[in-house]
Order: structure tokens, then sequence, then C-alpha cells
């Protein structure tokens, strides 16, 4: 788990990050949250932290100012806020802040955020995708899921902003949790349910084609053989079925 701590000002705000969004989930622990910047910055110097999730206005050391203090150490930043500022922006792209989020945040922007930062976080730290394993088991269930619930239009991306993830780094984890890349999970998915129409002689092999997700009948009949080593049409002679 990576360590994180939460700081804004207002009470309700900073205990509401902290305990309604599923932080283990992610991958992350929060150790701490605070109200006072400067209290905040004294954690920080005297224990191990990851990110900094912190309210750009507050009264004792603003979130600006956090960032001056801390600049150097290898602690990544998120800044918060309820306002649109330019000047903010600025100082964001300054002091190389992760991301911006605006308040209320939506859980899938926090989600993607930190699925990024998680990213980067275990590449530095050479993790594998072995830990935590609950997780990432979840999220490749997730996935098988979805494509075999959406095998027709499945896509990538679409799985990527499900789980909260980018969609390369999906790819990755994917592939080493479940030994198949995205695409050919989605392929044996597709091929399979195939199989169960061709068998049914009511189904003409382009009406097969088009209700698993293949526009054009030939570039469907060339994957299916790709897959079964025959075309429909053999498939179905092969199984004495007529049609």
């Amino acid at each position: 788990m990576y360590e994180i701590i939460i700081i804004d000002d207002e009470e309700r705000i900073a205990e509401g990050i902290a305990h309604l969004f599923p932080w283990e989930q992610m991958g992350f622990s929060v150790a701490a949250y605070f109200q006072s910047g400067r209290r905040a910055l004294q954690y920080i110097e005297s224990h191990h932290v990851d990110v900094v999730v912190s309210d750009i206005e507050m009264p004792d050391l603003s979130g600006i100012e956090l960032c001056e203090r801390i600049s150097g150490m290898p602690v990544r930043i998120v800044f918060i806020s309820s306002y649109q500022n330019y000047e903010y922006f600025r100082s964001a792209i300054r002091y190389k802040v992760e991301d911006y989020l605006l308040k209320p945040i939506r859980f899938q922007e926090l989600s993607e955020c930190f699925s990024k930062i998680r990213e980067e976080l275990d590449e530095e730290n050479h993790v594998s995708a072995e830990a935590p394993v609950a997780y990432y088991d979840q999220i490749v269930r997730e996935v098988k899921n979805y494509i075999e619930q959406h095998y027709q239009d499945a896509s990538q991306n679409e799985a990527a902003a499900l789980v909260g993830m980018s969609s390369g780094y999906l790819s990755r984890i994917f592939k080493e949790k479940s030994g198949k890349g995205f695409m050919e999970y989605l392929t044996e998915v597709r091929m399979k349910k195939a199989c169960e129409l061709l068998d049914n002689i009511q189904f003409k092999s382009y009406d097969v084609a088009y209700y698993v997700g293949y526009d054009n009948p030939k570039n469907f009949s060339r994957a299916f053989k790709a897959y079964l080593g025959m075309t429909p049409k053999e498939y179905r002679s092969h199984k004495g079925i007529n049609g």
C-alpha cells in the first residue's frame, strides 16, 4: 500500500475524502488527514508519505506554499479546489502537481488520477502486478464480465474507463493476470458464441457475424478460421449441419 495524507481546512471534506473513497482497493492507505497545512507539513517532514491530496486555499499554509516547502521531496501532490483559477493552474504546472481536481470530487476522476499515480509508483518501485493480488484479481474479473456481457461492441478503452485505469496499464495487468491479451480474450468469447449460433440451422453465417460483433462477414470468416482452423461453412460441414 502507498501512503497518502489529505489536507483540507474544512473537516467534513477532509474526513469525507479519507473515508468515502475505496482507497485500499486502489492500492493506497490514508495515513492521516489534516485541517491545517502547517500540521500536515510537520507530519510530512517526519513520516514517509507517497501522495499528498491538498486543498489550495487554507488560512495557515496554502497548498501552493506547501508545494514550495516540500519541493524536492519524493512526494506527489494532487490539488483539490472549488475554483478554476488560472494562477492556481500555473502553480500546479510549475510544481509538477499530478492533477487538479475540482470539488465536489467525482469518483471517476479520482480513480483515473490515482490509477495513473499507482502505475508510476509501481514502475518506480519495480512492483509487479502480483501485489496486491485481490485488487488486480478483481480488476480482471470486472473486465472479463464486461467482455462477456458486451462482446458485440466491447473496447479496451471503455473497459479501462470502467475500472479507472489507463488503457495501456489495463492491457499489461490483464495480460499478466489472465495469461491472455484483451483482444485475445474478446475474440475467444466471440468465437465461442459464434459456434453456439452456428450449431443452430436457423442462423445464417452473416447473421452470426453481425450478432458477435462483425459488420463485415468476410472479416468474421477470417477471424473464425484463424481461431478454429476452418471457416464457418467448413465448421458446419464438419458438424453435419447444412445451411
